[in-house]
């Protein structure tokens, strides 16, 4: 009798803090001093990361081995601290994407998508950064135009790229141009979804092909629901969040029906369940951060575990938090739950990462480990020469006469610390050697 094999999800313990494997500080940068890593997102076979950088780079780390038994899958001591391939690019990075099923072990899967501003969609190797595919966005002016959201479809044969009051679809063996799919009837229009198509994610669901779309601009519904089979016309608006730009959408792994959604300047994540009511939001995943505190504008990336239990964010202070999503039954049996009213969550667990805001975290898919990176723009003006140069009143009486204004060096950029890190949630030890 053939044994039969169970898939489990890795299990997250948060009665304690996390244990630090290891933390990875970016090479230094002469042209991009303030380098630091925006996003780092994990190939979905969990045995590698790409971290998207502020120097107009992706970096590619070698951080497990792939198993090659589902039983015992070996870890793997990191001989260096540098990545195993990093791709400059020409222009500021917006956004990027791994192949559904990417994985080295299959070298025609192992790519991902990259946005770069002023440039065609881009399908590059992740082995050797060769470019596959390029797909391009054209507006009316013949100008080419980077999209600030992507987005594979369930059967991953179709891209999704959102930019203004549009999203255009590509199809992935035939490169070149797409389909757009316009979100508004017009620029002067009020109706349907306004903006920069800042969010886009598909339900993980192979009986339906809904996906949801998530604007820039600032109103009451500005997340929409599309279906791949009614092309551009919305199916239904989603509501209650603030009054603010959608910076990411996603759902939860083995709940497709629960839609989370991060906004600008607002530190709490919004979840909605798209059954019953999308009107008012069931849960609320709110930090320990003060109300009244100014947020930052950077976008800090959230992220849920693949058994759909556990959403995880960063803060600008460098705290990471974990919420527990089980905070009450959103099955019921199988049944639709009518929902009264809105819960607010606080973290299940909260610890220090970093010395900087934590810009992107994300859950290993096979692993009890979490990845976050750290790093943001902290301008601080240079010590002004004048104390250097010492002059007389005279000489400062005739710089007065002829206008002649000292002016003081121009701010630069820094960042408190660049550093990406790993974090074990169980009590297996994991060794790595930086």
């Amino acid at each position: 009798m053939e044994s039969e094999y169970t898939w489990s999800p890795p299990q997250y313990n948060v009665s304690k803090p996390p244990r630090l494997q290891f933390s990875q500080e970016l090479a230094q940068d002469e042209d991009f001093p303030e380098n630091f890593a925006r996003t780092v997102k994990w190939c979905p076979d969990g045995s590698t990361f790409l971290a998207q950088c502020e120097n107009r780079t992706f970096q590619l780390f070698n951080t497990f081995p792939i198993p090659t038994n589902q039983d015992t899958p070996a870890l793997a001591n990191i001989p260096s601290q540098t990545p195993t391939l990093v791709l400059p690019q020409p222009s500021p990075i917006l956004e990027f994407l791994w192949y559904p099923s990417a994985t080295p072990l299959n070298p025609a899967s192992f790519c991902f998508l990259a946005s770069v501003r002023e440039c065609p969609v881009k399908l590059l190797d992740a082995s050797d950064g060769r470019l596959r595919a390029s797909y391009r966005i054209v507006d009316h002016r013949e100008r080419q135009i980077a999209p600030h959201s992507l987005a594979f479809n369930i059967t991953a044969d179709k891209i999704y790229c959102g930019f203004e009051d549009a999203v255009e679809v590509f199809d992935v063996l035939r490169p070149g141009e797409g389909t757009r799919l316009s979100t508004t009837p017009s620029k002067k229009s009020k109706d349907g979804l306004k903006g920069i198509i800042s969010a886009l994610a598909f339900a993980p669901s192979h009986e339906s092909d809904f996906y949801a779309a998530g604007s820039l601009t600032p109103s009451p519904s500005n997340i929409a629901m599309f279906s791949e089979a009614h092309g551009a016309e919305p199916v239904m608006y989603v509501s209650g969040g603030p009054r603010a730009g959608v910076m990411q959408i996603h759902f939860n792994p083995t709940q497709p029906h629960i839609m989370y959604a991060s906004y600008r300047r607002h530190s709490a994540i919004y979840s909605w369940d798209l059954r019953a009511n999308v009107d008012e939001p069931v849960n609320i995943y709110r930090c320990n951060e003060s109300e009244f505190e100014e947020r930052t504008n950077q976008k800090m990336r959230f992220d849920v575990d693949l058994g759909g239990r556990w959403l995880s964010v960063g803060d600008q202070h460098g705290k990471v938090s974990l919420f527990d999503h089980q905070n009450r039954d959103t099955d019921s049996n199988g049944e639709v739950p009518t929902w009264t009213e809105t819960l607010e969550v606080l973290p299940s667990l909260e610890f220090p990462a970093h010395k900087d805001a934590v810009g992107s975290v994300a859950f290993n898919p096979v692993r009890s480990v979490l990845l976050s990176a750290s790093g943001s723009r902290h301008f601080h003006p240079n010590d002004d020469d004048g104390d250097d140069h010492h002059s007389d009143d005279s000489e400062e009486s005739e710089n007065e006469e002829r206008g002649m204004i000292r002016r003081k060096a121009r701010p630069h950029p820094v960042s408190l610390d660049s550093s990406i890190k790993l974090w074990s949630f169980d009590d297996a030890e994991y060794h790595i050697q930086l």
